[in-house]
């Protein structure tokens, strides 16, 4: 905007970091040149700006591997490592084409050394405070996001400390940002000592959210107050009260981050780590030691761990594979490791095999010292002091139950009998020297309690966890609106969350914090230490959701009073329960597509010979589509049940008619304790259903359905939430097959849609359900009729495919979308065009439209195509596209296909001959042409559009934006 004069025309002034600060640390060679004249080193490297550049400076450097870093990116976006040629040159023009300003560093591997981060601030007054310094526990090769992250750093001497934090203030007053939060990176060699300057980020950056959770100190809201004149000394310190901003924060705790993948939603993709950032979320534990954390950290990931081990009966692999996999970083490779100490595999060779520090080796290995001695020792047999510590390594009561072959609950009873309890610690950024005033807690069993009490009424909310595909910061936004609201109406609300990229987990959004994992022993901790009268589990999706039942339960055992607010446990179960769900819809003369279950291979096919195929297959009790597919034949379902799940008697396969052509339909609505209903919103998806909703667009108000069945849509929704007595939100998926209306599911919860309809149609749902749920009626909070807005709001899908090489772009009944954008005008065209842009997706206005479509698409394409041909694009088509196309007099040119010869549609593509491409897949999709072609376009910055609905959705924003182009106007605007 600055070069473009945008800034300058409406008078606009850049503050914090200026345009020049910014272009010299994001511009690779400005980086380079500033350390070299403030003598900081810099990696052996390069700068180029084409392919004949890149190949100059790799023989220059001379060695491999060699490591790429786009540009102006972030994530590390389009780089990587080349250990050889061929490799090299495709990652230098992946990264030159992902980079905006075509330019990348090319370095001299740093592999094996170690990796550090400083998070820096400044003010005008050239005041430079230190705020945490973050140790990757994963040596240099792996993206920061990706690594397991350690503040402080553990393995720098004070001296080696002491010199990063000197080239840090020298790095941040010649780059020159002026003011605000900075993030450096720098990597030391292990042999030597060594220091060299990796890269600065002058901004805020992911890891300035980790130290602000593990400080407490709020960088982005100091930067801010810097940016517009404040000193640091002038800023108070938020927790203490007492000391300045200037005041560096000490902590005397251990934080550990864990990153959440989620590679098996990207079939093809190999699941090796790099310096191209591939984690969807992360996970932060605090406690009193690194083990401590590192255990509740692991716990905190929602992976089904209960700690570093001792979690199920386990199959150790080879040591050749343990060796493998403990070579190239990989997501699984701390419990590769831990089988590697099992089979007797040194600390030294360990090492050497994966430059994790020695440190950090030998602490591990402790705990699996700990862990032999619970294998041998019976439950009933440990003393006070071993179970202390015990308890201070990190391990859970479920560890414990596992190793001794007893249970959760005997070890817990147990454990408080020996009066063995935690402790809740305060974090107050420093060091417990100054007393703090804001309650943010963390657990440990090695100091006093610091907890405040208080006799006014108090409400837990249970977060969402790490962010993972399928459960986001959607969740989270639900959480934050749930503590405003009831903080509003006088209670203390007290926020339990593991995840550091979360406003949940900000110390002022509740009056207390609990920075815990969200497990049955974690929470059940806090409820004994604080009683609460409610507990909000809706809120936070999956995760607090299957610690519903084991809650209840326990509460009843308990002497407590604290209750679980909103929709029963119960009741919740009975939608999750697919014959229980059945037996109220029969009640209720609701619809449902023809479906049943299978334990087998047998079953299954039984099943789909009653119903018929298509259809759609899945493991019950999942979450974002989970191992979901669509099969239409029986050697795809022989196929699906062999090797896509496991099939288990406790865990059947639901097999359901699938619903070709129909229309999905998502409805957010929320109910009273006197069993009054209102539905915040009807969406309609403009992908077919098959499409899992989180992947598809979807737009309020509904443009296609009749009134007819908007009434059956309306009326079914009240029904259900009668049934299942919600007190809260629900969300009810409904497919649409001409005028016949099919309940798909109904979550008695909140949905991942709930922001955007809250944000459609003007009204806070999370907050309305939140005071519902406190016992208020929608009468008394004045919401009593469903708002249907006379403006348009679309919502798309981001899709992360570019991360994941060799994964199929395809969308199906898996969800595999990392986040979400809207678009918002008066007509759907317009506000459908907003949101492609705001994803990332550029709408071609002119060029060639490539076109292949199954069987089943052929003949809905014709009229698509005529329509892309009326706004004067090109088309092409495959040959038997074309020959539908042609009987129906629409004339198009032949694009041969990857096996019929050349020049080909690969070819077009390379030559960017095709500006949009619109394929829709046959059965299972697995042919390699389909994959190569479509992984070319993502490549390319080819547009892919896999659905007809997609296509027609895409001809209505061209429409628009050919009458007149896009205009802006606030959200407040549209709901004046």
């Amino acid at each position: 905007m600055s070069k473009n004069g945008v800034l300058d025309k409406y008078g606009v002034e850049l503050i914090g970091a200026k345009l020049d600060a910014i272009e010299k640390a994001e511009d690779r060679l400005l980086f380079k040149q500033a350390m070299e004249k403030i003598g900081v080193a810099c990696c052996p490297s390069g700068i180029a700006n084409n392919l004949n550049e890149a190949r100059a400076i790799a023989e220059q450097i001379g060695t491999y591997p060699l490591i790429i870093r786009p540009a102006f990116t972030m994530g590390g976006t389009g780089g990587g490592i080349a250990y050889n040629q061929e490799e090299y040159e495709e990652l230098a023009m992946g990264g030159l084409d992902a980079s905006p300003m075509s330019q990348i560093l090319v370095e001299q591997s740093l592999i094996g050394w170690k990796e550090y981060e400083l998070e820096v601030m400044r003010d005008l007054a050239d005041n430079v405070v230190i705020i945490c310094s973050i140790e990757n526990l994963d040596p240099m090769g792996v993206h920061t996001g990706d690594s397991i992250t350690v503040a402080p750093a553990q393995t720098l001497t004070d001296k080696e400390y002491q010199r990063l934090r000197d080239a840090a203030i020298k790095i941040i007053r010649e780059i020159g940002v002026e003011t605000g939060g900075s993030n450096i990176q720098f990597s030391v060699n292990p042999v030597n000592g060594d220091v060299i300057v990796i890269e600065m980020n002058p901004r805020v950056s992911r890891s300035s959210a980790l130290a602000s959770k593990a400080t407490g100190f709020p960088i982005a809201k100091f930067a801010a107050k810097l940016s517009v004149g404040y000193t640091l000394d002038e800023i108070s310190n938020d927790i203490t009260k007492k000391t300045p901003a200037s005041f560096e924060p000490t902590i005397d705790y251990v934080v550990t981050k864990i990153p959440r993948f989620t590679f098996e939603k990207f079939p093809g993709a190999e699941p090796v780590l790099t310096t191209q950032m591939k984690s969807v979320g992360e996970a932060m534990a605090i406690g009193g030691t690194f083990c401590e954390s590192f255990q509740k950290a692991m716990r905190s990931l929602e992976t089904g761990l209960a700690g570093w081990g001792l979690n199920t009966n386990e199959k150790v692999p080879s040591l050749d594979t343990i060796r493998s996999g403990l070579r190239t970083p990989n997501p699984d490779r701390m419990i590769t490791l831990r089988y590697g100490m099992l089979l007797g595999m040194s600390v030294e060779e360990i090492y050497e095999l994966t430059g994790i520090d020695p440190w950090f080796l030998d602490k591990l290995q402790q705990l699996l010292e700990t862990e032999k001695f619970l294998k041998r020792t019976p439950v009933t047999e440990i003393n006070h002091d071993d179970m202390l510590a015990i308890k201070r390594q990190g391990f859970s009561d479920r560890q414990i139950a596992f190793a001794s072959q007893t249970t959760e609950d005997e070890v817990r009873k147990y454990r408080k009998g020996l009066g063995v309890k935690p402790a809740y610690k305060m974090v107050d950024t420093c060091a417990a020297e100054f007393e703090s005033t804001t309650p943010y807690y963390y657990s440990t069993y090695w100091e006093e309690d610091e907890m405040i009490s208080s006799d006014r009424p108090k409400v837990m909310i249970l977060g969402g966890g790490p962010n993972r595909i399928g459960q986001g910061i959607e969740f989270d936004y639900c959480c934050c609106h749930a503590s405003y609201s009831l903080r509003d109406d006088g209670y203390i609300t007290i926020m339990v969350n593991s995840n550091p990229e979360t406003v949940s987990t900000d110390y002022d959004t509740s009056d207390r914090l609990y920075f815990e994992p969200l497990t049955k022993e974690d929470v059940f901790n806090i409820i004994e230490a604080e009683e609460p009268l409610g507990i909000i589990i809706q809120f936070g999706g999956q995760t607090p959701l299957k610690l519903a039942v084991p809650l209840e339960k326990a509460l009843s055992e308990s002497t407590l009073k604290t209750k679980i607010w909103g929709t029963s446990p119960d009741s919740i179960d009975t939608a999750e329960d697919r014959e229980r769900f059945e037996k109220i819809l029969r009640e209720l003369n609701i619809q449902q597509a023809a479906n049943g279950m299978a334990r087998s291979y047998e079953e299954a096919l039984a099943v789909a010979g009653r119903i018929g195929y298509p259809v759609v297959v899945r493991p019950s009790y999942v979450l974002g589509g989970r191992a979901m597919e669509i099969v239409y034949s029986d050697e795809e379902l022989e196929r699906y049940m062999t090797f896509a799940v496991l099939v288990e008697p406790d865990h059947p396969i639901l097999v359901d008619k699938f619903l070709e052509n129909a229309v999905e339909v998502d409805v957010d609505a929320i109910a009273d304790h006197t069993g009054n209903v209102v539905i915040g919103g009807i969406m309609e998806h403009i992908e077919q259903a098959g499409i899992h909703s989180g992947d598809s667009a979807c737009s309020i108000p509904t443009q296609t359905l009749s009134e007819t069945v908007l009434a059956t849509i309306r009326r079914q929704t009240i029904q259900l939430a009668k049934a299942l007595n919600v007190v809260g939100l629900m969300n009810i998926q409904f497919a649409v097959q001409g005028e016949q209306v099919y309940i798909l599911e109904a979550n008695p919860r909140a949905s991942r849609t709930v922001p955007f309809v809250s944000k459609a149609i003007g009204i806070p749902l999370a907050k309305m359900a939140s005071r519902v749920m406190s016992g208020k009626t929608l009468a008394e909070l004045g919401y009593t009729q469903e708002k249907i807005p006379d403006y348009v709001s679309v919502k798309e899908a981001v899709l992360p495919f570019a991360k994941f090489p060799g994964t199929d772009v395809l969308l199906g009944p898996e969800m595999r979308s990392t986040g979400e954008v809207m678009g918002i005008d008066t007509e759907f065209g317009r506000a459908f065009a907003k949101a492609e842009l705001a994803a990332g997706q550029v709408i071609p206005m002119s060029g060639t439209v490539f076109v292949s479509v199954n069987d089943r698409d052929k003949e809905a394409i014709v009229p698509v195509v005529q329509d892309f041909l009326d706004l004067g694009f090109k088309v092409t088509a495959t040959i038997n596209t074309r020959k539908v196309l042609w009987e129906h007099g629409v004339k198009v040119d032949l694009e041969l296909k990857l096996h019929e010869g050349r020049p080909n549609v690969l070819d077009a593509i390379k030559n960017h001959a095709v500006q949009l491409a619109i394929i829709t897949p046959s059965g299972s999709e697995a042919r390699a042409d389909g994959i190569t072609i479509r992984r070319s376009a993502l490549a390319y910055k080819v547009p892919i559009i896999t659905t007809i609905a997609g296509a027609k959705a895409t001809i209505s924003a061209l429409r628009s934006l050919q009458k007149h182009p896009l205009d802006v106007k606030a959200l407040q605007d549209y709901y004046i």
